[in-house]
């Protein structure tokens, strides 16, 4: 049986749609003759087409293979664990327990140091750039499009859209680089009941970067090479959870990191779906490397003790 329980919301079905097609035709035809008197061959016509549509849709219907992952899937996070990082059983951080290698070790403890003190660190999501791979999968409100060619999953926020290329196409011999890079995958039936139950999909860079897998600045590696291999599916036991095992291979990291997302589906069947936009909400300002805040008042604001002022130098002062 299929591993996945058919969701309420499910889109009408081909054989409604056709249907729903040829009264369409009929009503569309009833005016065609009083119209026009020859006509008949042309209603006939058009009927016929709307009937194909009905037989092949129904044979479409009948053949369908992929699984039922409509809804809203939001992410599982453990209490006390991070929201927005790659493991969400974990803390932030040096919580994550990533295998880093010395050197990004060392890119995390001075990022956090800089953060201590003010500063962004190693976060350029702080700065309204976007999170990309792995971290657009970690805070964002989910929804699961499955098509044959393609699988799309929609984000509510700046990291609005990836596409998992499922149409057997071989990798292109070049890529542009993008934040959330490029994805091929193929459907596995593993129960062997005629429906698939498994995504597995390929990420390859080049990325476009910087990018950190959470808010403390925990580096992915500067080339921006990294690869990632994920397997989606239902769980056996709930068919309101999705998991997405995804395993990273970035150098900086000492061996692969692999980690179980997992995501709720929201038994709202009409559910809220918010948009979160940085550079609507940010009230950090980056100045010659040192950063500061907008109050409410739209008053530029020191993020630390004794931090020097920005270069006015072209700025005539304020008459008293």
């Amino acid at each position: 049986m299929s591993l996945a329980a058919p969701h309420p919301l499910m889109a009408p079905s081909c054989g409604n749609i056709a249907a729903i097609a040829i009264k369409q035709t009929v009503r569309n035809a009833g005016r065609m003759i009083m119209s026009e008197r020859n006509s008949t061959g042309v209603v006939a016509v058009t009927l016929a087409a709307a009937l194909t549509m009905m037989v092949g849709g129904g044979a479409a219907a009948k053949d369908a293979k992929y699984p039922d992952w409509t809804g809203q899937w939001l992410p599982v996070n453990a209490p006390g664990a991070a929201g927005g990082s790659l493991d969400p059983t974990k803390p932030a951080g040096p919580g994550q327990q990533a295998p880093l290698t010395p050197e990004y070790k060392k890119i995390l403890e001075d990022s956090m140091a800089v953060q201590a003190n003010g500063g962004l660190g190693n976060d350029p999501t702080a700065q309204c750039y976007a999170a990309g791979m792995p971290r657009m999968m970690a805070y964002q409100a989910q929804e699961y499009v499955v098509t044959p060619d393609v699988t799309y999953i929609l984000l509510g926020g700046d990291d609005h859209l990836r596409r998992i290329i499922t149409d057997g196409r071989d990798w292109p011999a070049k890529l542009n680089p993008t934040y959330q890079g490029y994805s091929i995958g193929h459907w596995i039936d593993t129960a062997g009941d005629g429906t698939y139950d498994v995504l597995e999909a390929e990420t390859r860079g080049p990325f476009r970067g910087p990018r950190a897998y959470d808010s403390t600045g925990l580096p992915l590696a500067f080339d921006n090479q990294s690869t990632f291999k994920e397997r989606f599916f239902i769980d056996k036991a709930d068919p309101n959870l999705l998991h997405d095992v995804i395993t990273v291979l970035d150098h900086a990291l000492t061996q692969p990191w692999t980690v179980d997302k997992t995501f709720r589906r929201n038994a709202d069947l009409r559910p809220d779906w918010p948009e979160d936009y940085c550079h609507v909400t940010n009230r950090r300002l980056v100045l010659d490397k040192e950063v500061y805040l907008l109050n409410d008042e739209g008053i530029l604001m020191p993020t630390r003790k004794d931090q020097p002022p920005p270069d006015f130098r072209y700025f005539k002062p304020a008459s008293k």
